[in-house]
């Protein structure tokens, strides 16, 4: 793909101007060399016909604004200068910008509508209590985001501050949802605190367990200690065993192994592991990185972190080796040694330069897992991975092994390459070895 492809350039959270200024430079010497990628970003995102040989540095600077959706490479300026002065927690700059540039105050820090939401929504991401003061005083509007963004990032003194400039109102509808997909303990017991109900008048659910379960965060103690919460407030959950692992509930797991003696070999399909009951969504929308659907509650605990389930399941007698169910195409029969390889904790360890390490890959090949089980598979990436990896397509890897599920997928940072190594070492190989 074109590094000129218009659909690609999106801000970061925190850009950095001497990097956009080098982009502009580049731009400026790819058009001048002809490179025909180059010239029709710059045809596009210029409001004017330049020929190639006349267009000079500011030219090629405002088409580069424009692409990231700035009006001008001063907005653009502006925007990291502002954002900067943000994370400096420099209170005198931030209120010089907006008061030179009043529209800063209500538009997105990063111009391009995101998360992170215009100065004071992207401050209380940070905890900046002060500044968050100073920019109310100064007429910013983006309360009701900010909150949400104070409690998703766990800065629980800062959502408590916000609450208390909106003159503490009810309840707003959805505070649940930002600290549920983040999986943040005080998020939701801040929220639950201010009166932000799991069920309304009608019992009907409001809590976003659809959320918790398909979020792409993993922290094991965190999701059992907010469904927990929800429970503890009145929602009801279904009585199966894949919710005594969504809930880390053992001692519910226990019994349903005294009621099922086929517990520990048993599949489960989609709807089972993600409810709709509860408003879960189709295998691409909830979050996971070696498919789940038709898989035993041992695989469910290698993309879920859920060493110590893993454990207690193996203390009684899982089969290390049992293989997810076979759909009519001919996709399944994977083992847990699968999902060690290609997982969503593995996104987290490679995404945020975490240690590298591979537990539950030890676990399984210290009780005998097989390095060469073979099955097929297919993948299509949540839509919130664009644009640098490919959602749109649904791959197929047909007959591999756990290696070759490795080396083959398409979004190598899933993929867990101290689990490589073990598997490797244990003897494990891709077909092309055979």
């Amino acid at each position: 793909m074109s590094i000129y492809n218009r659909q690609d350039r999106h801000l970061p959270v925190r850009p950095d101007l001497e990097q956009l200024k080098h982009q502009a430079k580049d731009l400026l010497r790819d058009i001048r060399r002809g490179d025909a990628a180059a010239v029709e970003e710059f045809k596009q995102n210029h409001p004017k016909p330049v020929p190639a040989g006349e267009v000079k540095l500011a030219d090629a600077q405002l088409a580069l604004a424009r692409a990231y959706q700035a009006p001008s490479w001063a907005r653009l300026v502006q925007a990291c200068n502002l954002i900067d002065a943000i994370w400096n927690d420099d209170i005198v700059t931030v209120r010089d910008l907006v008061v030179k540039y009043p529209n800063l105050l209500h538009e997105h820090a990063g111009i391009r509508n995101s998360n992170w939401g215009p100065p004071m929504s992207y401050a209380a991401n940070l905890g900046r209590n002060e500044m968050i003061r100073m920019l109310h005083e100064l007429g910013a509007k983006d309360h009701l985001h900010a909150l949400d963004r104070a409690t998703l990032q766990s800065k629980i003194d800062t959502a408590q501050l916000i609450y208390g400039l909106m003159g503490s109102p009810p309840p707003p509808e959805g505070a649940l949802g930002g600290p549920a997909y983040t999986l943040s303990v005080s998020g939701t017991a801040f929220a639950l605190g201010i009166g932000v109900p799991v069920l309304d008048a009608a019992g009907k659910r409001l809590a976003p367990v659809d959320v918790v379960l398909e979020t792409d965060s993993r922290n094991p103690s965190a999701k059992h200690q907010i469904l927990e919460m929800y429970a503890a407030h009145g929602l009801m959950f279904p009585d199966t065993p894949v919710m005594a692992l969504h809930r880390g509930r053992i001692d519910m797991l226990e019994e349903h192994l005294r009621r099922d003696s086929q517990l520990l070999t048993r599949t489960f399909t989609h709807e089972e592991i993600y409810p709709p009951d509860f408003g879960c969504h189709d295998e691409v929308l909830a979050t996971q990185g070696t498919p789940l659907a038709g898989t035993t509650l041992l695989h469910m605990c290698v993309d879920y972190d859920e060493f110590e389930i893993a454990k207690w399941l193996i203390e009684k007698g899982a089969d290390i080796n049992a293989k997810a169910a076979v759909d009519a195409d001919g996709f399944g029969g994977h083992t847990a040694l699968f999902a060690t390889v290609v997982s969503q904790p593995n996104f987290w360890m490679n995404y945020q330069g975490r240690e590298q390490t591979a537990p539950f890959t030890e676990l399984l090949l210290a009780h005998g897992a097989d390095p060469n089980i073979r099955a097929s598979l297919r993948k299509k990436l949540h839509p919130g991975y664009r644009p640098k990896y490919d959602t749109e397509t649904i791959f197929e890897y047909r007959d591999i092994t756990p290696l070759g599920w490795g080396e083959q997928f398409h979004a190598k940072v899933f993929v867990s390459e101290p689990a490589m190594r073990l598997i490797a070492k244990h003897g494990g190989h891709t077909l092309k070895h055979i």
